[in-house]
């Protein structure tokens, strides 16, 4: 598999990296086999860039990779995330970019991880109160201590970037990015190229809709993310089946699975991206892979414009109660 650079002067990794929410769960309940499973496929396919956080599970998907390299040592380039913080008595989510609350996740995460070292920090969610400028004063300390190799920011706008980059040196954002899901091309791409930042896209499978099964909101396991989501609730969700009609019908008369074009399409769209599917499956990882070597035709993305134009999707990519911290912008 070819490879991308994380920012200027970062590392390079697989130009298709692992998204490792689902192996707590956020997509239906798995084990630590099934994971590990996922995570010997991709050594195979030669993907060697993991992300989670230490959100995900309450640290469940860290320690599953970390039980997995155990055994596998410097495979693998790992981002881990900090900044969400759920009150364990009421499950409220709330944000603290504080640097005492900061240091006590990156510390975690590093045990949960086994290593003393991520290649890549990112803040999960922003504490608008908060000076950003503030908050890389604080990753930078990490950065000199050799703690953290890079750092980056989750869902943040434009100008939060400039302010941050202005302090140190961005190695990555990310933000949800994907045929169904296109707000980063309003600026955060474009900002991201100019900086030389890595743009990371995740979800860019349109959390399920671009897999060769299409999802069934009624077997959604109390965990899904995807519960109250607008565009997996009535009337949303079967306008977006129907949308898709035209897409998956043209994926079939190439001979390749929905999941491989909508990758090829992601990895279109600019050197700098590095999207991280997410996966619980060896053979899904296989078709993901699979996207980086297609080649789209001039004549291909015509059609593929014109199958899923900008703003198709039925219903906001977010309910009101998961809208908090993901920064808007335009």
């Amino acid at each position: 598999m070819h490879k991308r650079q994380l920012g200027t002067g970062g590392p390079e990794v697989s130009a298709i990296g692992v998204g490792c929410w689902s192996f707590a769960g956020a997509y239906g309940p798995t084990t630590e086999a099934e994971s590990h499973d996922t995570l010997a496929a991709a050594l195979d396919l030669g993907i060697d860039f993991l992300d989670t956080a230490n959100v995900y599970g309450a640290g469940v998907s860290e320690k599953v990779i970390g039980s997995f390299i155990k055994d596998h040592p410097h495979k693998f380039t790992i981002a881990t995330k900090a900044g969400i913080y759920r009150d364990p008595d009421t499950n409220v989510r709330s944000f603290n970019n504080s640097p005492e609350h900061l240091r006590e996740a990156l510390e975690k995460s590093l045990r949960n991880l086994g290593v003393d070292h991520v290649a890549l920090y990112y803040i999960h969610r922003r504490e608008a109160e908060r000076p950003i400028e503030d908050v890389m004063e604080t990753l930078v300390r990490f950065k000199q201590e050799g703690k953290i190799g890079g750092i980056g920011f989750s869902e943040i706008a434009p100008f939060s970037l400039r302010r941050a980059q202005a302090v140190h040196p961005v190695m990555a954002v990310q933000s949800e990015y994907s045929l169904w899901t296109r707000s980063p091309e309003l600026g955060v791409i474009q900002a991201c190229e100019e900086l030389g930042v890595a743009f990371v896209p995740f979800s860019p499978l349109g959390r399920g809709m671009f897999a060769d099964t299409l999802p069934d909101p009624q077997s959604f396991g109390d965990g899904d993310f995807r519960n109250g989501n607008p565009r997996f609730v009535e009337p949303n969700f079967s306008c977006n089946i129907k949308a898709l009609d035209a897409f998956r019908a043209f994926c079939k008369g190439r001979g390749v699975s929905p999941a491989t074009v909508a990758i090829a399409w992601v990895l279109e769209q600019g050197d700098h991206l590095v999207p991280i599917p997410g996966t619980r499956s060896r053979k899904h990882l296989e078709q993901l892979a699979a996207g980086e070597s297609l080649k789209l035709t001039p004549d291909d993305l015509a059609e593929i414009a014109k199958c899923l134009p900008p703003g198709f999707a039925y219903g906001d990519r977010y309910s009101d109660a998961q809208w908090p911290g993901a920064e808007r912008y335009c």
